[in-house]
């Protein structure tokens, strides 16, 4: 039987979806918003494996307890995820995730993760990954359809059908935590540590006042967009990709460094979501509107959890007229 820690199998990101090919030939599946987990379930007893090889067990007890009543010994590929007010929150899991002791095991009842599968590794004793993707599906269906996986173990949204791959790709999908679409061969084995599958994320576009930037203000890298809160505070909503050398020229000649009354002088905003280290800034005076595209990844502030593209500036948009913080 299979022995942790497994290198997860991964998926590229493209652009779009592939064309839809011969029919059985791919699987079209819901990309779930949440942490990959392999799970290892023998005798009843749960590891749970993160995509880094941690030990996330302890997090997560209310897994262990659905665990000790599986009939079979099995090693399975998923998302971890907590579902709260119909839709996925990854802020809940992420903070779940901190927890452990008593803390976990009050969280179990208030915020109880599930883990949506999409891939069987091991089972009846051996090995599954040499073996073609369309056979470890139909086996991991079995196997929850069946009863022996069931409770908080959720098969993934997944189709045959290119169309309805489509239809996932709306941003609406995203507000309920479906990101997009993942696409796996169906003759494809399991390559741990390997790319051989693709992704594709929902994106939409939507506006924010540009606030400060990275690099110079005459040749940003990059920069932080803005929307105001109820009370009218500005609040940093994303923070774009590097500018391309013509956007950056474009944008930077038209931003003046902000005057000492910016709310943003001294305020520290991490490099990315979720990570602690600080992101040098020189705030910008907020009369530029930019359009950017982003995945459908937002927390509950409404800050983009992933970095967002420049589209344009909106000089057709004051900065009154962007949509406010959620």
């Amino acid at each position: 039987m299979l022995e942790p820690p497994i290198r997860p199998m991964t998926a590229e990101a493209r652009a779009e979806l592939p064309p839809a090919g011969k029919r059985g030939s791919m699987f079209w599946q819901q990309k779930v918003d949440g942490y990959r987990v392999v799970a290892f379930i023998r005798g009843g007893r749960l590891l749970l494996q993160s995509k880094s090889g941690a030990d996330l067990t302890p997090h997560f007890p209310e897994l262990q307890a659905t665990a000790a009543g599986l009939a079979e010994d099995v090693v399975v590929d998923g998302e971890l995820v907590v579902l709260r007010d119909g839709r996925l929150d990854f802020a809940a899991l992420q903070q779940r995730a901190r927890l452990g002791g008593f803390r976990a095991r009050s969280a179990s009842r208030s915020s109880p993760a599930h883990v949506v599968l999409f891939d069987l590794l091991g089972a009846d004793g051996v090995s599954w990954m040499g073996r073609p993707y369309r056979e470890r599906w139909a086996r991991l269906a079995q196997l929850v359809e069946g009863g022996a996986l069931g409770g908080r173990w959720v098969l993934v949204g997944s189709t045959l059908d290119r169309d309805r791959a489509v239809e996932w790709m709306d941003p609406a999908w995203g507000r309920v935590g479906i990101e997009g679409a993942v696409y796996k061969p169906a003759g494809g084995v399991y390559r741990p540590g390997k790319s051989g599958w693709g992704k594709v994320r929902a994106r939409e576009t939507a506006e924010g006042v540009v606030a400060s930037v990275t690099g110079p203000v005459a040749a940003p890298d990059t920069l932080l967009l803005a929307r105001r809160d109820a009370e009218g505070r500005l609040r940093m909503v994303a923070r774009t990709v590097p500018l391309t050398a013509a956007a950056s020229r474009q944008v930077g000649a038209l931003l003046t460094a902000a005057g000492p009354d910016h709310p943003w002088h001294g305020v520290r905003f991490s490099s990315g979501w979720g990570i602690k280290a600080t992101l040098p800034h020189t705030p910008v005076e907020p009369v530029w509107v930019a359009e950017f595209a982003g995945d459908t990844a937002v927390d509950d502030a409404g800050r983009y959890r992933h970095p967002v593209r420049f589209v344009r500036l909106r000089d057709d948009m004051a900065p009154d007229s962007v949509p406010p913080m959620p």
